[in-house]
């Protein structure tokens, strides 16, 4: 294991859910942080959520929709930290809920698009050129798909096709890494509890047409495996994990 006293990372969606138990996580294990997202306030609420356990916290407002508010991103990193680590590519919507794909409008298919698929490809390709050209050479991206990269929910296009998607962008990545000691995994999750799956527990469409309530687990449960993932030596990588509330609808859904 890399012997560095404290790994470097930059974390989008930093500010709730899945993105902030993973920065919480990386920080009690003494990872300095770069926490990205489109809200401040949220983003300095996730540091000090922290406490003493943040040896270094940068805070970086950024929408990874903006190639240039990207850039920034990776260059305050840079400055801040001096390399990166790992990028852990977190940012995402799942947009309109219960829309028909007939109903869909261009501009919300474009809005999950451009955050889902084209954000997570420019954070991607900001952490690749900084890796490759840092000294030591390497480092570790980590991509949160969804199970939904592999079975979708009904009314879902969008979000279903940019986790497909992602699951290329991942495979892609592995690849054109390996001359450069970058590593690419992905993190398939279902039903974490946060607050973009509070309606589960209330009950949501099923591939039958009924409508039930779905099992959730424990977010820190996924924040515990994106750090196993991400403190494993790069000449190790887990390709694809699938973290999942247990009883979820996932085998056999649809």
């Amino acid at each position: 294991m890399d012997e560095r006293p404290s790994r470097t990372a930059v974390i989008t969606g930093a500010g709730s859910g899945i993105g902030r138990a993973v920065a919480l996580e990386l920080l009690a294990g003494g990872w300095s942080v770069a926490l990205a997202g489109r809200r401040p306030e949220a983003l300095e609420e996730t540091a000090a959520l922290a406490g003493g356990n943040a040896p270094a916290v940068l805070c970086v407002r950024t929408d990874v929709t903006r190639p240039a508010e990207v850039d920034a991103l990776f260059a305050a990193a840079r400055d801040g930290f001096g390399r990166l680590d790992l990028l852990f590519n977190n940012a995402g919507t799942f947009g309109p809920a219960g829309v028909a794909t007939e109903e869909l409008s261009y501009d919300a298919w474009r809005h999950v698009v451009d955050t889902n698929l084209n954000g997570a490809f420019l954070c991607a390709q900001a952490a690749f050129r900084q890796m490759k050209e840092q000294d030591p050479q390497g480092g570790r991206i980590i991509n949160n798909g969804s199970v939904s990269a592999h079975a979708p929910r009904p009314r879902s296009i969008a979000y279903t096709a940019t986790k497909h998607a992602l699951t290329g962008l991942t495979k892609s990545l592995s690849l054109d890494g390996r001359p450069y000691r970058i590593a690419c995994g992905q993190i398939d999750i279902g039903n974490a509890a946060t607050e973009m799956t509070e309606r589960m527990q209330r009950g949501v469409p099923q591939a039958n047409g009924q409508v039930a309530a779905e099992p959730v687990m424990d977010v820190r449960d996924v924040a515990r495996t994106v750090r196993h993932m991400a403190e494993l030596p790069l000449e190790a990588n887990v390709q694809f994990a699938t973290v999942l509330a247990t009883a979820m609808p996932y085998v056999g859904r649809g």
